[in-house]
């Protein structure tokens, strides 16, 4: 994933003033700007030297030529093509060394970060785009149960069989937590169905090439898992860490035309991921998990139409929330938190009552042609004055980290006896259910009976506070 080199160099038409001002907003280093053009001109000279050299090699080629034909002696001009082609040999090969430095360097700069994006690198200051709730419903704190203790209630997962199979963040669903989030895995796949999403379920691994120009370099140490290492790198695999990764990488050197776009894949994948910088956050059951099923838009576009797509792809992610009857914020991102493809990045973060927080299930990312030019995506028709290669923009989008979803789901739908379903995950469930009773009583040691309540005895507060939630709830869906 890079910028143009072209970029970079004035008198080829770029503009480093810009790509120097980008990097400022993300709070990333402006001096590597001019570190990646006297890398370029320290390349070029070298290319040029090489160039050179062929051009002494052809006339001693021909010096060569007429001697052996006037039957002279050539000893001399052997000689000097032999030491010329040794010269251009290491030139060649130290050229080649410089240009995938370069590449490396290139591949540290981000992206254009869009004018509208919030400038700073602390994340308390995203902006606030837009919120929504349910007619009635009171977005506030309760005294209810976390997410993770409504698993456990309606005996939906067991957490500790799985870390016993799996290790940290392990999980086995089981019964109707299974099924609530295979509902979830449905809903999502019809809803993109109904607007014409092609559905494509890509495969869960990865070679290291196209990984590589798809993914950053941090992620293969802090979130990709290595599948195969047989000592060929060429033949390393990868698990992905989203949909997004393969379908990126499904049209790899092909050349789109108008009537080819835009391309809208509605992708399904189990994702693995290390999470190995979120050690200790959000523990709690199924919300930050190493394996989790998600629905993710990806959408190929004309460049000229895609902010148009990521506004669209924003929509989806909030009638798909609304019609979940769950309360979230739209927040843009702050530039200094934007990862290197993203031009501009908008979450949708959803209402957790009992921690009394939103937090993110959806993160929808522009960026441009970042990807595509990594993955030599190319665009438009071919030309013989093309001074400038064009390519596709491409943008991706969460609809649903199922896991993550279910968690929010149980928080918000919970009574003091069970679950009630969202009704549009109803007819998606054996039977068509509306509610989901509570089977087990929660361990004495459980998060929220810290204060020494057991399950039963939580009767004051949090009835009265579920028994507001049923009754909005139940306005919402009549």
């Amino acid at each position: 994933m890079v910028l143009d080199i072209q970029d970079f160099i004035t008198e080829r038409g770029g503009d480093p003033k810009k790509i120097r001002e980008s990097q400022r907003r993300r709070h990333a280093p402006e001096s590597v700007v001019d570190d990646i053009i006297a890398m370029w001109e320290d390349h070029r000279k070298t290319n040029y030297a090489a160039t050179q050299i062929s051009a002494q090699i052809n006339a001693t080629q021909k010096e060569l030529g007429a001697k052996k034909k006037a039957k002279q002696d050539a000893t001399e001009e052997m000689k000097k093509k032999v030491d010329l082609e040794k010269e251009k040999k290491v030139l060649e090969d130290s050229a080649k060394e410089k240009d995938a430095m370069l590449q490396k360097k290139l591949k540290t700069v981000g992206n254009y970060v869009h004018d509208s994006v919030p400038v700073s690198d602390n994340e308390d200051n995203n902006a606030l785009i837009r919120k929504w709730a349910p007619e009635g419903f009171k977005v506030e704190k309760r005294d209810c149960l976390s997410h993770h203790e409504v698993l456990t209630r309606i005996n939906g997962y067991d957490p500790g069989r799985g870390v016993k199979v799996a290790g940290h963040r392990g999980y086995c669903l089981i019964d109707d937590g299974l099924l609530l989030n295979m509902a979830l895995v449905n809903y999502g796949l019809h809803f993109l169905r109904q607007k014409k999403y092609k559905l494509c379920q890509p495969p869960y691994f990865m070679l290291r090439e196209p990984m590589a120009k798809t993914a950053q370099l941090e992620q293969f140490d802090e979130e990709l898992y290595k599948v195969t290492d047989d000592g060929t790198a060429a033949t390393d695999k990868y698990l992905i860490a989203t949909s997004e990764q393969p379908i990126s990488a499904m049209h790899a050197d092909e050349w789109l035309q108008d009537k080819d776009l835009p391309i809208k894949y509605g992708g399904y994948s189990t994702n693995f991921r290390k999470e190995a910088g979120s050690h200790g956050k959000d523990a709690w059951g199924t919300y930050r998990v190493h394996q989790f099923e998600k629905i993710e838009q990806f959408i190929f576009t004309k460049p000229e139409k895609s902010w148009e797509a990521f506004d669209y792809m924003v929509a989806n992610s909030e009638e798909f929330y609304k019609s979940l009857g769950l309360p979230y914020q739209i927040v843009a991102i702050v530039s200094g938190a934007l990862n290197n493809a993203a031009a501009k990045k908008y979450d949708l973060e959803a209402w957790f009552p009992y921690q009394g927080e939103y937090k993110e299930l959806v993160s929808c990312s522009n960026c441009l042609d970042y990807q595509s030019r990594a993955l030599n995506i190319r665009y438009g028709p071919k030309t013989q004055l093309e001074t400038r290669k064009n390519y596709v923009h491409a943008l991706n989008s969460t609809l649903t980290a199922t896991e993550r979803t279910l968690c929010c789901v149980l928080e918000n739908y919970q009574t003091e006896d069970g679950v009630r379903v969202p009704e549009v995950l109803r007819p998606y469930m054996p039977g068509n259910p509306e509610f989901i009773p509570f089977m087990k009583d929660l361990p004495k040691d459980s998060t929220s009976l810290q204060g020494g309540d057991d399950s039963k005895g939580k009767k004051g507060k949090v009835e009265a506070a579920m028994g507001q939630v049923t009754e909005k709830i139940a306005q919402l869906k009549s």
